[in-house]
């Protein structure tokens, strides 16, 4: 009787080591070997219009979205799942495994760079300043937002962030909150007197809300901001594959056409800066 009891338990120890292993190998599988697999690839991104965000029944929409799913198609799969995060929790989430590429329109940056593997740039953009309607503080750059001893409410983890610490707001000046909604309503319940963000997310509040808009004219701390597509850092295939697509898709009348109904132009095309540049700062 104890033989069989140990030859049983045996038994189950074996099939639970392959089915560890099993689940190991399928954990450990790359993003190609998932398309060529024809597994489903999760989107990571947090609600941030018009960058990327959900629509009716969670559909991923935004332009970074759109290049996304451009991209995917090429490389051979249509098959992807979104899913939604706060901005903050979206490297965190990469890492964890909860998706397998942030399409959030991330900025790349040198701290981000060390986390993260990025693709080359997926075009060039500015941030604004969001203020009350007639901007009563008459506010036009940080530089203002500093000299006048006044709160800026960001999103945490946003460049801006850094950019406000670079030119001297005191870290108790500067709010930082979840996301893009959280800074319309600190601006417009008086919590704060300026917010910034990505210029394309200020300006969709500014069209859509009487009560605030974008300070006129507005001197950014940092020109320009690059986006690219996030990976692990083990993942340098994925990212020579994506931007190898890239090479012939950016600036492409497909691309534009995605794009274009969110506010892309080409205006905001790569201007030829690379990641390599960008991650070294």
């Amino acid at each position: 009787m104890r033989r069989a009891i140990l030859r049983g338990m045996a038994a189950i120890v074996v099939a639970a080591m392959a089915f560890g292993a099993t689940a190991a190998a399928a954990s450990a599988q790359s993003l190609m070997e998932k398309i060529k697999n024809g597994e489903t690839i999760r989107l990571g991104f947090s609600n941030e219009i018009p960058w990327a965000y959900p629509g009716e029944n969670n559909e991923p929409l935004g332009f970074v979205n759109a290049m996304a799913i451009d991209i995917l198609a090429k490389l051979g799969t249509t098959k992807i799942e979104p899913i939604v995060t706060e901005w903050g929790a979206l490297i965190p989430g990469l890492q964890a495994g909860r998706f397998d590429i942030i399409t959030g329109g991330m900025y790349i940056l040198p701290e981000r760079c060390r986390n993260a593997l990025f693709t080359e740039p997926l075009g060039t953009f500015a941030d604004a300043l969001l203020v009350p309607n007639g901007n009563p503080n008459g506010l036009h750059s940080f530089d203002d937002v500093r000299d006048k001893g006044l709160t800026l409410v960001t999103g945490a983890g946003y460049n801006t962030v850094k950019n406000a610490r670079n030119v001297g707001i005191p870290e108790d000046k500067i709010m930082q909150v979840a996301g893009p909604a959280e800074i319309l309503q600190a601006v417009k319940a008086g919590r704060a007197e300026a917010g910034s963000g990505t210029y394309f997310t200020m300006k969709e509040f500014a069209d859509k809300d009487d009560a605030v808009e974008l300070a006129d004219p507005f001197t950014p701390p940092v020109i320009d901001g690059y986006p690219g597509f996030a990976f692990l850092p083990t993942q340098q295939a994925e990212v020579d594959a994506f931007n190898a697509a890239l090479k012939e898709y950016v600036g492409s009348d497909q691309m534009m056409e995605s794009v274009g109904r969110y506010g892309y132009s080409k205006a905001n095309l790569p201007d030829g800066t690379t990641t390599a540049e960008l991650c070294k700062g």
